[in-house]
């Protein structure tokens, strides 16, 4: 593989600062409205985690993935406006019934609603794409209890329009689906998009064409971890955990997609027509490209479209830092130790970054403590303005 371009980061950030970081909501743990069986069912909230975010006019919407057992409800919405730094109480979505899994219902009942969502997109048309992975307690014993599947909501109505199960073929027995784009700048939008799926634990980006209800699997070595990237270190506490393709960016502009394994610490691009000709051949070279390199592993990956600025967040530097994959500048954005811990999704919505950070290094070795923010949704107006140049401190 050819090196495309340079991603490189500071290594002293003490001057930086990061006012502009607005705590829109935070939790010490997630709580839950009440649901119908609330009083006979074993909630674990110290077991519950949001990794996915979507926001519209009104409201904010959360996925929690059943990492481990007793999580409520694995996606819900807050209020889109609330006091800064609030701790409202999470709504299931569209409601408890589509959550047997935390009810403790048969599979067949389980099967039908919501099993463990990771991430959730928005189309154009106003619908909910939400990637259902199938799996109960990925972290313990990886049950699969559930074909994964997409489900479209019409947020009009919030009630499912569409729901897509993934063929045989193009799954493998680990196959964890956790993240999702819809690109709709190929051959048109909402029902004629492409989607493109991170298969995180088999390590592939899966390829749903939605205008003809078609699905492949496009694997390359660069998606799978690296072992010797697969412990991290946050604020002094390590955890170990092998993830392969998770981070997904999509530029319309560059057609291409840019993604990152968790177990890593580099950003990869693919062309999406390589992505949207269908399956590969046998023996087929995907053209891959090293984009750069970052200073640790991270997760979320985020990218403004105006301008094609790819945001990153490190995971040992606490931070939130920008590439352009066109000019090569690099800015750290933010540093923050105890806002900035485990960036679990970045995105970029109306002119703005919006964050996801848990401290996910205490819930992952079960050492989360309730009085203590453990959780929280920022949010980084005003990205156009000028931020700290980090060029005089940077490495390859």
């Amino acid at each position: 593989m050819r090196e495309k371009s340079c991603i490189i980061f500071i290594i002293c950030v003490t001057t930086i600062s990061s006012l502009q970081l607005e705590v829109v909501n935070q939790w010490s743990l997630l709580q839950f409205e009440p649901s119908p069986s609330f009083d006979r069912v074993d909630f674990r909230l110290e077991n519950t985690i949001f990794t996915g975010l979507e926001v519209t006019a009104d409201r904010i919407f959360l996925a929690m993935p059943r990492l481990r057992a007793g999580v409520p409800a694995t996606l819900a919405t807050i209020p889109r406006h609330t006091p800064s730094g609030s701790s409202p109480e999470l709504k299931p979505y569209p409601d408890w019934s589509f959550h047997g899994a935390g009810l403790g219902l048969d599979n067949s009942t389980v099967c039908a609603g919501l099993v463990s969502v990771y991430r959730i997109r928005l189309d154009s048309c106003d619908r909910l794409w939400v990637l259902d992975s199938g799996i109960m307690t990925s972290i313990d014993d990886f049950q699969r209890i559930c074909n994964p599947k997409l489900v479209v909501f019409d947020l009009k109505t919030d009630r499912p329009i569409r729901t897509v199960e993934f063929p045989r073929e193009v799954l493998r027995p680990a196959s964890l689906l956790a993240n999702l784009i819809i690109d709709e700048s190929v051959q048109g939008s909402c029902d004629s998009a492409f989607v493109y799926l991170a298969d995180t634990a088999a390590p592939s980006i899966i390829v749903y064409d939605a205008l003809r209800d078609r699905t492949w699997r496009v694997t390359h070595p660069s998606m799978f971890p690296d072992p010797n990237f697969a412990t991290y270190s946050i604020q002094g506490e390590s955890f170990t955990l092998p993830d392969g393709v998770v981070g997904l960016a999509h530029s319309p502009k560059l057609a291409t997609v840019f993604y990152q394994p968790l177990a890593t610490d580099r950003i990869f691009s693919i062309p999406t027509a390589t992505l949207t000709k269908g399956p590969p051949a046998e023996f087929e070279e995907i053209p891959v490209v090293l984009a750069g390199r970052k200073s640790s592993q991270g997760l979320g990956l985020a990218l403004n479209p105006n301008d094609d600025t790819l945001f990153f967040s490190p995971l040992t530097e606490t931070s939130l830092a920008s590439w352009n994959p066109l000019s090569n500048e690099q800015s750290l954005i933010a540093y923050d130790p105890t806002l900035i811990q485990f960036a679990s999704e970045l995105r970029w919505i109306n002119g703005e970054v919006w964050l996801l950070t848990t401290r996910f290094q205490k819930f992952f070795k079960r050492n989360v403590t309730p009085n203590e923010v453990n959780l929280r949704i920022l949010r980084l107006p005003q990205v156009g303005a000028s931020f700290g140049s980090v060029n005089n401190n940077l490495y390859f």
